[in-house]
């Protein structure tokens, strides 16, 4: 009985942060019956699992919240958090998203969780790495997520049948489709709109986009 509190300790103080299978075993230390003993941490809900052989402490173990963007990232990668998910970290769109949206180089995907559904588009390689930023949380952990620029390219080069005609409409867009008031940040990085319209085929839609933003 003791050597199991003292996996409950282990696991509670472990950082919440997605961690595989062999980390789970070694953190809950010698058992005859390694899986059987994580398959009853997880219907005890001491353990959220995320996906098969992917898990994360019960956040009510330790009090600290779980990051939904760091799990987007370790469920499927190499990815980074984007579209409306981004939009909303970024404090530009007034609802929570309840569907967290990653962009891959990998197939689309989606995956239902406990803390959620994540989905995931499909980005050209190149275009990738475009206005992507790093950031660091409670010096605990990173994860990438798409600049505000980048999450709007992003949305609109996926979103099947979304076209301007016009710098107006896609102001009307961002305004009544998404709710960003854009005269409220006036640093908008418009230089990465224009490194992803070399990648795109929806190059006049982010042009459109581009001069919405800059009030051209």
């Amino acid at each position: 009985m003791e050597k199991g509190r003292t996996s409950m300790v282990n696991i509670s103080t472990y950082p919440n942060i997605p961690i595989e299978t062999p980390v789970v075993r070694e953190l809950i230390g010698e058992y005859q019956a390694p899986n059987s003993k994580i398959s009853s941490m997880e219907k005890a809900g001491d353990i959220i699992r995320l996906k098969r052989g992917l898990y994360i402490a019960n956040p009510q173990l330790n009090n600290k919240e779980i990051s939904r963007e760091l799990v987007a990232n370790n469920l499927y990668g190499p990815s980074y958090v984007t579209c409306e998910s981004a939009l909303a970290y970024h404090g530009l769109t007034p609802e929570r998203v309840n569907t967290m949206v990653s962009a891959t180089l990998k197939r689309a995907k989606n995956y239902s969780t406990p803390l959620g559904i994540f989905e995931y588009i499909t980005v050209p390689e190149a275009y990738f790495s475009i206005g992507i930023n790093q950031v660091i949380a409670n010096e605990e952990y990173a994860f990438l997520i798409a600049s505000p620029e980048k999450a709007l390219c992003d949305l609109i080069i996926t979103t099947s049948g979304l076209r301007f005609q016009s710098v107006k409409a896609a102001r009307e867009y961002l305004l009544y489709d998404l709710r960003i008031d854009i005269n409220e940040r006036t640093n908008w990085d418009v230089e990465i709109i224009t490194d992803c319209m070399q990648y795109n085929r929806k190059r006049r839609e982010l042009n459109f986009l581009k001069r919405a933003l800059t009030n051209d």
